[in-house]
Order: structure tokens, then sequence, then C-alpha cells
């Protein structure tokens, strides 16, 4: 009985530790950037206002993990970013639900599902100078994402930490 708990527990964190996808971990492998690691908790911790919506926003969300590149010193082309695209949707069987413009970066959000219930969300975000992914474990309103992905990049704490880590 012990080993039947113990390979369903194995299972369980396997299952876990490959939901977010292979190419953001090739991505954070193959340049050198920023990256953070929020979880249910962390995001809890980022709604310093209290915010009803924000915790409604985050509520399917288990785990974020979200990257920076810097894109003039890793070189990350506009050619990598179609190739990053391509990954996620052809590789990772990532659906594109939305794309457009925000704060002048272009915006790429894409869903993969399971039995009809959404698994995971990437949310895609780039401009001259920098690369933003967020590899989420979970589902958020599509209508909500910008403002997550606007929560992450201008809340305070979170911004320092951001600016710190590009110092050399």
């Amino acid at each position: 009985m012990k080993q039947f708990i113990l390979i369903v527990i194995v299972a369980c964190a396997l299952q876990t530790a490959q939901a977010q996808t292979k190419t953001t971990e090739l991505l954070d492998d193959k340049y050198e950037g920023t990256t953070l690691y929020f979880y249910k908790n962390t995001l809890r911790m980022l709604n310093q206002k209290e915010d009803k919506e924000f915790d409604e926003m985050i509520k399917d969300i288990e785990k974020i993990r979200f990257v920076l590149i810097d894109r003039a010193t890793e070189k990350f082309t506009n050619s990598d970013y179609v190739k990053l695209k391509n990954d996620y949707l052809k590789k990772e069987s990532y659906e594109e639900i939305m794309t457009g413009r925000m704060d002048g970066r272009n915006l790429n959000i894409y869903v993969r599902e399971n039995g009809g219930k959404v698994k995971g969300t990437i949310i895609m975000a780039a401009d001259s100078s920098n690369l933003y992914v967020l590899d989420i474990l979970g589902k958020i309103a599509l209508e909500k994402a910008s403002s997550l992905f606007k929560m992450i990049d201008e809340n305070s704490d979170v911004a320092k930490k951001l600016k710190n880590a590009h110092i050399d």
C-alpha cells in the first residue's frame, strides 16, 4: 500500500512539473534573462490593495513562470520571436486566442485545453527592448490577461526586483 501511495505522489509531482511548457524552459535555458516564479500564495501577496477583482482573476492559477529577456543583449531577433510563437503552437499544442498591441508591445495569448478545460495559458509581450513570457499553469479569463501582465509588470516590488536583476 505504501508503494502505491508513493507511486501516486510521484506521478502527481511529475505531472505538475511537466505542466508548464518545455518551450518556456528551453527559452529560459538558451537566453540569459530574469526568471521569476509566482505561486498562488505569491500572487495573493502581490494584491496589496486587497482588490477582489484581482483575487477573482487569479483564482484558477496554480503557478506562473515569468521570463524577461533583454532582446539587444541576448540578440533575440524578430525571427526568434516568430519561432517561439510557432513552438508554442506546434510543439506544445497551444491555440492562439488573442493577438494585439498593448502599451507599445506586441501581445499574444495562447491556451492549451484538455477535456474542454484550460490547463495552460501563455502570455507573450515584446517590444524592441524586451521579451516577456508568462507561462501560466491554470487559466485566466481572457479579458483579464492583459491586466495580469500589467500588474506583474508595474507592481512596485516586482519592478524593483526586475530592475535590480539587470544590474551586473
